[in-house]
């Protein structure tokens, strides 16, 4: 499956820009392929301001984030792989969303205890502990009233 991350950056972009907010982007400069001004990268991160009156020829894409934008004066393009971005959010209320380090996790290969897989068999062993939940399903509450 493709990672969910380009979309969800496009969605909340969208999302905070159409409720009047600067969507701010928080990106991790150690990665390959970021293009940003050293200049103003602090530990690692710089945090980009998006909006539309900020960048010019903004594309928001599926491997990556780029736009021109002006820094201390100095035209600039700006070029931002997908995985670096680590959350993007509104600079007035700091609504948005974090990333995780690892884009879309792969399910686990043993289920929580207590999880029943398919195709797996219930003991009939008496002497086990209850169960949390009734042995057959309710019936419905609901009768039809004509």
């Amino acid at each position: 499956m493709n990672s969910s991350r380009p979309y969800l950056i496009r969605a909340l972009y969208e999302w905070i820009v159409d409720n009047g907010f600067t969507p701010y982007m928080l990106v991790d400069t150690s990665q390959d392929s970021v293009e940003v001004p050293s200049a103003f990268v602090e530990d690692g991160r710089i945090i980009l301001n998006v909006s539309p009156e900020a960048t010019h020829s903004l594309v928001l894409g599926n491997d990556e984030v780029s736009f021109n934008a002006r820094f201390s004066g100095t035209a600039m393009d700006v070029r931002v792989p997908v995985g670096a971005v680590l959350a993007i959010y509104a600079r007035e209320n700091g609504q948005g969303m974090m990333f995780g380090d690892h884009d879309d996790p792969t399910p686990p290969s043993d289920p929580p205890p207590g999880e029943k897989q398919p195709g797996d068999k219930k003991s009939g062993n008496s002497d086990s502990a209850p169960t949390d939940g009734p042995s057959k399903p309710k019936r419905p509450h609901l009768k039809i009233v004509k």
